[in-house]
């Protein structure tokens, strides 16, 4: 493949890059593989933010590259207008100006005439959040409250049951978000998203858990069948975020309504840890905590302390299982929104906690059949109430 950002490539060859970069190909592995630079390859994603442009189809009512064939030989036959319109079942108008557009009878080539149709009916359709500003500017001001995509399409289809003009997807929004020749939504927006990529790019992330020896750990196995099921509220699962310079923030979701807690901690030591989440337990509605479940970390090695305050029981989830407590796991994504990795979290005050957990109990989760947290919780605490 020739160098150079200016050169045009071929669709095989633009599909080849494509077909790549979803495979997750690195820019320079890409262009050692298209001899080109991975500049150039970065230049060529980044203009379309990452996703792939849709395929181009002929329409079925235009003229196939076949027909044209069939009318340059025609010419050359010197057919009539209406001897060629008959044989190939179109208008004679069609016919005639298809031959007026693109040369006249004397000059007119099949593929040449194909090929400048095919450029000329290049007409981007703009895009629902382009054509209806009132959905566009309520779609900006879920993002700016840090909704994402998905849940902002779901909210929209409740709020506006029989307006189908404040209907969009979150596919629609992403792109949107994402290729800026759209012009719809600011490109600002972007930084409201979970994860703040100038690209869109599928890939999977893993985290490997750390194992620790944890005297009269209780495992995950003992744990009750209500637990499991959710039926039961008061069940909460735990871990650390971590920040640089051994920063940490603890983490709890409660199972049933996956409302969030978020504790200020000043050191990763389990005699501090142990009691930041005491305190925190402590002011949590009466009856709404009676198990925690915890990674293998060492910070809750002094977990008897813990059940000796709170009267709930702690279980501990097998080595390298971080999946057994899955609403913290993806809780723990959410929350990299606020504190993006590599951010020292120690500057957050208890204050600053509880609001950021308040903006993430207040959206609605699809989970929950689109409630937030908060009216969950609500609805918990006044029946235990």
């Amino acid at each position: 493949m020739p160098r150079g950002p200016g050169v045009r490539r071929t669709p095989a060859q633009l599909n080849a890059i494509w077909a790549r970069w979803k495979a997750g190909d690195t820019f320079d592995a890409m262009g050692q593989a298209f001899g080109c630079s991975l500049f150039t390859i970065y230049d060529l994603l980044r203009r379309s933010g990452g996703v792939p442009p849709r395929p181009r189809r002929r329409s079925p009512r235009v003229l196939s590259t076949q027909e044209r064939e069939e009318i340059s030989r025609a010419l050359a036959a010197r057919e009539s207008l209406r001897a060629m319109a008959r044989r190939l079942g179109r208008a004679p108008s069609t016919i005639s100006r298809e031959i007026r557009r693109h040369g006249g009878s004397t000059h007119y080539r099949a593929s040449t005439a194909d090929h400048r149709a095919w450029r000329q009916a290049r007409r981007p359709k703009r895009c629902r959040l382009a054509t209806q500003p009132r959905l566009c500017r309520v779609v900006a001001t879920k993002l700016r409250a840090d909704w994402a995509p998905q849940q902002i399409a779901a909210w929209l289809m409740s709020a506006y049951p029989t307006e189908p003009t404040m209907h969009v997807s979150h596919e629609t929004i992403y792109r949107t978000l994402y290729i800026q020749a759209r012009g719809a939504l600011k490109q600002d927006l972007l930084a409201h998203l979970r994860r703040r990529r100038v690209m869109r790019r599928s890939g999977p992330r893993s985290r490997a858990g750390q194992g620790g020896h944890i005297v009269d750990a209780i495992s995950i196995s003992a744990r009750p069948p209500s637990v499991e099921d959710r039926a039961v509220p008061g069940h909460w699962e735990g871990d650390l975020l971590a920040g640089t310079k051994h920063s940490n923030i603890a983490t709890l979701v409660e199972r049933q309504s996956r409302d969030v807690v978020l504790v200020r901690l000043t050191g990763r030591d389990t005699t501090r840890v142990v009691r930041a989440l005491i305190r925190r337990a402590q002011h949590l509605p009466e009856g709404l905590m009676h198990s925690l479940t915890w990674d293998r970390g060492l910070e809750l090695a002094a977990h008897k302390q813990f059940t000796l305050a709170t009267d709930a029981q702690v279980y501990f989830c097998d080595p390298r299982s971080p999946w057994q407590r899955g609403s913290n796991e993806n809780t723990n994504g959410l929350l990299r929104q606020y504190f993006p990795k590599g951010e020292d979290v120690s500057h957050y005050t208890q204050r600053q906690l509880d609001v950021i957990a308040r903006k993430l109990n207040t959206r609605p989760r699809q989970t929950l059949h689109w409630k937030t947290p908060a009216e969950v919780f609500a609805a918990t605490v006044a029946l235990t109430g």
